[in-house]
């Protein structure tokens, strides 16, 4: 089975390559390993802590990658989906041990949000949590100034700093 892009001859396992410049490659899955990923991110994740019905109930604190930055490297034929209300958020889990390690976004429906605490250690070099409004979702998602571009391949990505809001 291929495992994805490999590193350069003495690069970390993290380390960027071409494909993706500027980011780093981890790797993750669910809890008893059945479903494994690959996703290009920063070393310094944006992670949003929403207050949704659902996140709050799962706990889902997540980044958001383009599609073309996340790759399913194995169990498909193990995940199981759950969908609400608009039915556009797409809430994938294993069928095996029930975790929720990625998922599409209502917010970005073309890109994936993925739970930092399903990465594998070594890779991340710091998170910052923002904290968003589920609750009044579509004030909340068209107020923030950075959200719905997260998942556009050529959004650049954040750095260490997290964004400003104006009220």
């Amino acid at each position: 089975m291929d495992s994805g892009p490999r590193p350069r001859d003495g690069a970390s396992p993290g380390a960027a390559s071409g494909a993706h410049p500027g980011l780093v490659r981890h790797t993750g899955g669910c809890h008893c390993g059945a479903v494994r990923f690959e996703v290009w991110a920063s070393d310094a994740l944006h992670v949003f802590d929403c207050n949704c019905s659902i996140c709050v109930k799962k706990q889902n604190k997540h980044f958001i990658v383009p599609a073309s930055h996340f790759k399913l490297l194995k169990g498909a034929d193990n995940l199981s989906t759950y969908t609400f209300n608009t039915h556009r958020a797409r809430h994938s889990f294993c069928k095996t041990c029930g975790v929720q390690s990625f998922y599409t976004p209502r917010s970005n429906p073309d890109g994936y949000g993925v739970a930092p605490h399903c990465l594998d250690e070594g890779t991340v070099r710091m998170v910052m949590v923002e904290a968003i409004n589920g609750k009044e979702w579509e004030k909340a998602v068209g107020a923030h100034p950075t959200l719905r571009s997260m998942s556009t391949p050529d959004a650049s990505p954040l750095g260490t700093e997290a964004p400003s809001h104006s009220k």
